[in-house]
This record gives structure tokens, C-alpha cells and sequence, in this order.
């Protein structure tokens, strides 16, 4: 765990930044803190999409869609699986959203910017979404593209595929790349694969999120750990990519 007035941590062995050419970030509750409202919106829409499609009251949606989201890793795959859904409908649907409380960072623009070489986002979610997220925040312009669910065949991450087509689809090489990702465990495909691993964690609790969610996990697939991308940016990387 991070300690009090902690924003960042390296493991002992951790694989540095020196020689990385391509930075890939995942999008929700890592490129945007959980004050910006995001992922609770999107999440509440999946309830709503799980009552309309099932006939059931709020409690038992939710209920429905956690255990869907534990046993397959999303909803949608749960639901695409099972009921043979569209989508492209379900995702349109989740990410109909308001973004008027994402503020605009530019300090985190400024820091990835600065990155030398290639930046990507990947994310589970739609490139819809996360193209409207980010440029709410003011980064899109400096991300060359944005891997999908769909580009992944609706398969998600922590499932090696999804991060293998990734790979294939961009032509990276994952010993010189490096994942900036909220979640542990979609960070241990990535470690094994050879890429840099970074867990964003939360300033602050994020009441809207599952506890396991948002961990400051010491683990050896989890390279470094930050509260503080912008920070971590500026402070960790910036330094090793320059020496």
C-alpha cells in the first residue's frame, strides 16, 4: 500500500522506463480521477440496460449484472454470450453519458506529450467513449489511436487475446512498452509479456467502485504504483527516458 503523503512507488526489481517506445494507457479511472464521474454513470447505464432487458426492479439488475461482471469480466460479454445481444447497441447505450464533470488536465496533456515515441489507449470500453473522455480532458490529439473492445472481437481484458491482438493490431513490441492500467490483474498478461507495468490507483476512496478494484496491490506483475499519473509522469518517467 501507498503511505500517507505517498503519490508513487517503484518495486525493487521493477522494469524501468529507459528504452520504451511505445506508452499504452487503459481509459477508465486511469486517465481521469473518480471525481470526474465517469465509470459510476456508465456503470448505473449498464443497470439500467440489464433491467430493460430482464423486466427487473433496480436491486435485483444490479445484483445480476456483478455477478455477470465477476464471472466473465464484463457484462456485455456475459450478455453477448448468453443472450446474444448486440454490441454495438449495449455500448452505445452504457456510454450515453454526461461529461460536463470531466475537467480539463492539462498538466496531464503536458506530461504525455512529453513521452517519447508512440501512446495508445487501450480500454474495454468503446472508442467512442473514450475518445469523448479524452478529449473532455484535453489529451486526444496526443494519442496516435485507440484499441477497442470491438477491435478486440469483444474479448476483454484480463484475457491474454485481447492484449495479444492489440499487440498484432499496432505492431508493438512489449518489451519496449509500457501499461498504465487501474485494475491489478490486467496488469499480469502485460508483465508477462515483457511490457513496464504501472497501477493508477485512487487519491481517495472511490465509493462507487468495488474495494478490490482499487488496491495499491504489491505484486511481482505490478512494476510501479501511482495516485498521481500526471505526477508519476513528470517526476518517474520523464527522468529515466532522459538520462
Amino acid at each position: 500500500m501507498l503511505l500517507p503523503g505517498e503519490s508513487h512507488l517503484t518495486a525493487p526489481k521493477a522494469r524501468g522506463f529507459s528504452g520504451i517506445d511505445t506508452w499504452v494507457f487503459d481509459l477508465d479511472n486511469t486517465l481521469y480521477p473518480h471525481d470526474a464521474r465517469v465509470w459510476p454513470q456508465v456503470d448505473e447505464r449498464i443497470t439500467l440496460y440489464v433491467m430493460n432487458l430482464f423486466g427487473l426492479d433496480g436491486i435485483s439488475a444490479r445484483a445480476l449484472q456483478k455477478y455477470f461482471y465477476h464471472r466473465y469480466g464484463t457484462t456485455l460479454r456475459a450478455l453477448m454470450a448468453e443472450w446474444k445481444i448486440d454490441p454495438y447497441e449495449f455500448l452505445d447505450f452504457a456510454h450515453d453519458i454526461d461529461h460536463s464533470s470531466i475537467a480539463l488536465n492539462p498538466g496531464l496533456g503536458e506530461a504525455i506529450e512529453g513521452l517519447p515515441g508512440r501512446k495508445l489507449i487501450l480500454t474495454n470500453g468503446s472508442r467512442r467513449h473514450a475518445e469523448n473522455v479524452a478529449k473532455k480532458l484535453g489529451i486526444l490529439d496526443h494519442f496516435e489511436d485507440v484499441f477497442d473492445i470491438a477491435a478486440a472481437d469483444f474479448v476483454p481484458k484480463p484475457e491474454r487475446t485481447a492484449y495479444e491482438k492489440f499487440l498484432d493490431r499496432h505492431g508493438v513490441d512489449p518489451t519496449r512498452s509500457a501499461l498504465f492500467e487501474d485494475i491489478a490483474k490486467n496488469l499480469v498478461v502485460p508483465h508477462d509479456l515483457g511490457m513496464a507495468t504501472v497501477l493508477v490507483v485512487p487519491r481517495t476512496i472511490d465509493p462507487f467502485r468495488e474495494s478490490f478494484e482499487q488496491e495499491a496491490v504489491r505484486a511481482p506483475h505490478i512494476d510501479h504504483i501511482t495516485n498521481d499519473l500526471a505526477g508519476f509522469l513528470t517526476e518517474r518517467v520523464a527522468p529515466a527516458v532522459a538520462a
